[in-house]
């Protein structure tokens, strides 16, 4: 998952980490190696008649070389690093985000807060140079996912049901994300039962309704073509009235330039009053799937965005940018096709993994 991103960025912190070193210049006081115990000059050593491997002293470790002392260490004094030591890597840092679908004002921003951490910044002796840039690219990408999103403790934390309403765009595997979903509380412990508001499209119903066999959850479902609105309003009455934990609610695929469909989206949102409404994309999609994530936030509202066919996107540039651009968390990665590959959104550790930070 985000195979490409990922290279790139752990290129580039080495390329940060040279500029860095560069910047510091010979000018390094290496501690000097300590002094091999000499025999006292009054005490000649005694040779034994016969040496075995074990009374054979061992050579001393070799000191270590200037380079590797400046690969450790910035260097012995204080150094302040400037915009110009590390404008080469900044701009590659750049390039490589672009080219990972990553969309540009959330480049700009991921530069602009590295920049912020390691432009003027006073870096003292024995300050690691690989620990000073994964710091900074590690919290500049962390600023721009946010803090993520637990659904197991959101349920836990407000009144049931909880309702939660499944939105997004034609085709990129919205039913079979709430089929997951249902899979993941259920899981947790967690009671389900799923709405089949999407009748506009052929065969909906059965694909929903076949998901919930599997599952053993129950479907609310009326005829297709009926009111979308009064379907999930039976379904949150449904689940009222048996105590059930989580209402998940199908809707049908749509795009935001279809005005009778997005007033549709609005009219369920009147009538199931949901506390959650969850946009479905799909990560490969890139900067189409931050354009329409931001177009139905702009229309009808989102409180969180899941990825479809995460395991398929080597750039990861959808999931780098959705957060920061509507300013909405990611809840879940899709990860595959079967019921438990549904991933929670970490952000800490999506970072981690991307930079080779240690976690």
């Amino acid at each position: 998952m985000f195979e490409g991103l990922r290279s790139k960025l752990q290129n580039i912190q080495k390329k940060f980490g040279r500029s860095i070193e560069e910047a510091a210049g010979p000018d390094v006081v290496v501690e000097a190696p300590s002094p091999v115990p000499q025999p006292e000059a009054s005490r000649p050593a005694v040779v034994p008649d016969t040496l075995s491997s074990a009374t054979i002293p061992k050579p001393e470790k070799k000191a270590e070389g200037f380079v590797a002392k400046v690969k450790s260490l910035i260097i012995e004094r204080e150094l302040i690093i400037s915009e110009k030591d590390i404008a080469e890597p900044l701009e590659e840092l750049e390039m490589a985000l672009l080219e990972n679908d990553v969309a540009l004002d959330v480049s700009d921003a991921i530069i602009g807060y590295m920049k912020e951490d390691l432009v003027g910044s006073h870096r003292k002796i024995g300050t690691s140079v690989d620990t000073v840039v994964t710091a900074a690219l590690r919290g500049a990408l962390l600023r721009v996912l946010g803090e993520g999103f637990d659904p197991i403790d959101y349920v836990r934390a407000h009144e049931r049901p909880v309702k939660i309403l499944i939105t997004g765009v034609n085709g990129t595997g919205k039913t079979t994300s709430i089929a997951k979903m249902a899979h993941y509380f259920k899981k947790n412990g967690f009671s389900v039962v799923l709405g089949a508001g999407d009748t506009f499209r052929a065969g909906a119903i059965d694909q929903i309704a076949e998901h919930a066999a599997r599952l053993g959850v129950k479907v609310i479902q009326h005829q297709e073509g009926s009111d979308p609105a009064a379907v999930l309003y039976d379904t949150v009455e449904y689940a009222k009235a048996h105590e059930i934990d989580v209402v998940l609610a199908d809707t049908a695929g749509r795009f935001h330039n279809r005005k009778n469909l997005m007033s549709q989206l609005d009219k369920i949102r009147r009538v199931m009053k949901p506390d959650l409404v969850v946009y479905v994309d799909e990560a490969v999609a890139g900067n189409d799937a931050v354009v329409r994530a931001k177009d139905f936030n702009d229309l009808v509202g989102t409180d969180a965005v899941m990825l479809t066919k995460a395991d398929m996107d080597p750039r990861g540039g959808a999931a780098i940018s959705i957060a920061q651009t509507i300013g909405k968390p990611i809840l879940f990665l899709g990860t595959g096709q079967g019921y438990d590959d549904i991933v929670p959104f970490r952000p800490e550790r999506v970072v981690d993994e991307l930079i080779g930070a240690e976690g």
